[in-house]
């Protein structure tokens, strides 16, 4: 797959953003999309090919960087400058790289259909998440 190349320092909440907060349970970079660990109850990497339903369900996309068991924010819903070149009116998905985010054009044959959202722009995705439980 092809994933939009995030500049994690270029990524910035929008303001019809709506946030949650927690820690972090791996290293998190800016831009990366993230489900919540239901043991641990900390963010990690979400991915579409995963065996885990779980991981297959992202909460949102991570604000900043953090570390192992640092705080850590993360966008749910609403405008984001993604800090990546987008295509304006295409949808963008949850990649099989943890963490990682594609257009539709570069889900492949085995992976779940995760709808992170929409370009408004050539910076700006609405974050709109939607996971389908369905493999392609």
């Amino acid at each position: 797959m092809v994933d939009i190349t995030v500049t994690a320092s270029s990524v910035v909440a929008g303001s019809n953003a709506s946030v949650e907060r927690g820690t972090a349970g791996v290293a998190i970079t800016a831009g990366q999309v993230v489900y919540k660990n239901a043991t641990t109850s900390k963010y990690e990497l979400a991915d579409n090919d995963s065996a885990t339903a779980a991981v297959r369900a992202p909460v949102g996309i991570a604000l900043h960087g953090a570390a192992l068991n640092q705080p850590l924010a993360v966008q749910k819903a609403g405008d984001i400058t993604i800090g990546a070149t987008l295509t304006a009116g295409v949808a963008y998905y949850l990649s099989a790289t943890p963490g990682g985010i594609c257009p539709v054009a570069d889900i492949a044959s085995g992976d779940y259909v995760v709808l992170m959202g929409l370009a408004k722009s050539t910076t700006v995705l609405a974050i709109d998440i939607q996971a389908s439980g369905v493999a392609l």
